[in-house]
């Protein structure tokens, strides 16, 4: 299972993470290529600072102008947090240990570091690479391979 994670709201993060730990948990082997956006969810400094997108989120059932009022994406986090830890859901980047625990590889997207000036130093210190696109296909290279876009 390939999971392309692009977006680090906590819900996308969430589900990418879940997904991949799912399938560590079934036998099978997961990989999440962090590019652009999703660069945030393995950034030391921005991992446990994740919020909810509360303005064109049509789930959060909010019309977009007051999802967009000051604090109310706070407080939409807050809340979030607070129902993910009654299901004993974990942080970030206990999660990320976690996975990194199951086998689950974790890598960073060479361009999306090149534009936003980061360097491997900046990321969580247990992922196993940089990757180019090329790299990261060559790597889905195989029968049975699935990439899911999250």
């Amino acid at each position: 299972m390939m999971l392309i994670l692009s977006k680090a709201t906590i819900e996308n993060v969430y589900a990418c993470f879940v997904l991949a730990n799912g399938a560590r948990m079934e036998g099978i082997e997961s990989e999440i290529f962090c590019t652009f956006f999703g660069l945030e969810a393995i950034n030391k400094k921005r991992l446990d600072h994740l919020h909810v997108a509360t303005v064109g989120n049509p789930a959060m059932h909010i019309p977009t102008m007051i999802g967009g009022l000051p604090g109310m994406e706070a407080v939409a986090t807050k809340m979030m947090m607070a129902e993910m830890e009654k299901l004993d859901i974990p942080p970030v980047g206990e999660f990320l240990d976690i996975l990194k625990a199951s086998g689950t590889k974790l890598w960073a997207c060479k361009l999306a570091m090149d534009m936003f000036k980061l360097k491997k130093e900046d990321l969580y210190d247990d992922i196993d690479g940089v990757l180019t696109v090329g790299d990261f296909y060559t790597r889905a290279k195989g029968e049975g391979t699935h990439l899911l876009f999250v």
